[in-house]
């Protein structure tokens, strides 16, 4: 796990199908689901569908079950 330098700005992402790109520069997202700060480098999860990041496979099922009801 990463250390983000203090001061560290969030980014602003376009998600994409297996890639994003990035709208305005920054170190981190956060989780939509928990506000947990991710690091770019460590961004493994996201919807296309609602643009969010998850810090991880549960949070992203958790959205996913939320967007079902």
């Amino acid at each position: 796990m990463s250390m983000l330098k203090p001061g560290g700005r969030e980014a602003r992402i376009h998600y994409q199908d297996g890639t994003f790109r990035l709208i305005s520069d920054g170190d981190f997202v956060r989780c939509a689901v928990t506000a947990a700060i991710i690091p770019l480098e460590e961004l493994r999860y996201w919807s296309v569908v609602r643009q969010e990041a998850y810090v991880d496979a549960a949070a992203s099922l958790e959205a996913e079950q939320r967007g079902a009801r």
